[in-house]
């Protein structure tokens, strides 16, 4: 049973309920800080109640409505369509009476949740997160979370994010997904690696020529040129390197990793301390590659690009900090 509040205030919201009475607001702000935060316990300390007061409220609002509102989870609850559609109608109004007059006749408002951000753990680190720092001193209150794009964007359709860089384009419309900033791939080790890949009689190398001739072999050979060099990636899958093979070479992948590490910065560390060859985004490795630390070694006119996305559910904002964060990251994205 779903109740569709034509004029979206929250007085439709309580006039819609099937039984009769007025609807008490608390319960609508009670469900709209469960909604915001993801979690009855969070809500409670939002709005400075008991837990079991947090749980009665919703369970009172559920049967005013006649439908379930979340659905429990190990951790914190996800919200049903249900939840969505009348958090989307009342977040407003409930936001504007609250600035208007203050909750209970002049009683400080409670701060807005935090507003739930995720993404890869690597860009999360390198781009994000450095660029919405200043947040923080403006009072903004923000809960990331690493993780990988397909769960990523299921979890934000069910309501558990705010916001998703997503590295990914989510499918069909029931998420909006703006472009963000495109990472190209770079394939790399360290110095000694490229030497030893430009002359075969390393010991005798000057070593910025044996890194030239690193490029100007692979250039020449192709991936055959990188036999016997121990390939490093993050996923046994090889996905980033298959990609690069295929992409640039125009051949399938036969290599078998040496050493899987399920992050890019450990990737990372690992290459630059001699592990072997990888491929890398190169906002990720940009400084190693500035100060010598690793070598690219190859330069292709047509690299492989994959573009990231900043993901959000569509319709009415639900979160005043939305958009705030959504700006930001744009304009930063600008010089990456």
């Amino acid at each position: 049973m779903s109740h569709k509040y034509s004029d979206g205030s929250v007085a439709a919201a309580a006039a819609a309920s099937p039984v009769g009475g007025p609807l008490d607001l608390q319960l609508l702000r009670t469900f709209l800080a469960v909604h915001r935060s993801g979690s009855f316990t969070a809500a409670a300390q939002l709005l400075r109640l008991s837990q079991p007061t947090v749980t009665t409220q919703i369970r009172s609002l559920e049967k005013r409505l006649g439908h379930t509102l979340f659905e429990r989870l190990p951790r914190g609850v996800a919200p049903t369509a249900d939840a969505n559609d009348l958090a989307a109608r009342v977040a407003g109004p409930l936001d504007a009476l609250e600035v208007a007059v203050g909750w209970d006749f002049g009683a400080p408002a409670a701060p807005p949740a935090p507003l739930r951000l995720a993404g890869p753990a690597e860009m999360l680190s390198a781009r994000i997160l450095p660029a919405l720092a200043p947040l923080a001193e403006e009072g903004v209150r923000l809960r990331v979370r690493a993780g990988l794009a397909d769960d990523l964007l299921d979890e934000l359709r069910a309501g558990r994010h705010d916001l998703v860089v997503s590295s990914v384009r989510p499918r069909g419309r029931a998420l909006r997904a703006d472009p963000l900033m495109d990472e190209d791939f770079v394939l790399v080790a360290n110095a000694s690696w490229a030497e030893r890949i430009g002359s075969p009689c390393a010991d005798t190398a000057v070593p910025e020529a044996a890194r030239r001739g690193a490029v100007k072999r692979i250039e020449r050979q192709g991936p055959t040129a990188l036999c016997g060099v121990p390939l490093v990636t993050y996923a046994e899958d090889l996905p980033i390197v298959r990609r690069y093979w295929r992409h640039v070479f125009g051949v399938r992948l036969a290599y078998e990793p040496a050493l899987v590490v399920p992050d890019l910065r450990g990737v990372l560390a690992a290459v630059v301390h001699g592990a072997g060859v990888t491929v890398l985004p190169r906002y990720l490795c940009e400084a190693e590659l500035a100060d010598g630390r690793l070598v690219a070694l190859l330069e292709p006119e047509d690299p492989p690009i994959n573009t990231a996305y900043l993901v959000q559910r569509p319709g009415p904002v639900d979160h005043p900090y939305v958009t705030r964060v959504h700006d930001l990251l744009r304009s930063a994205a600008r010089d990456w």
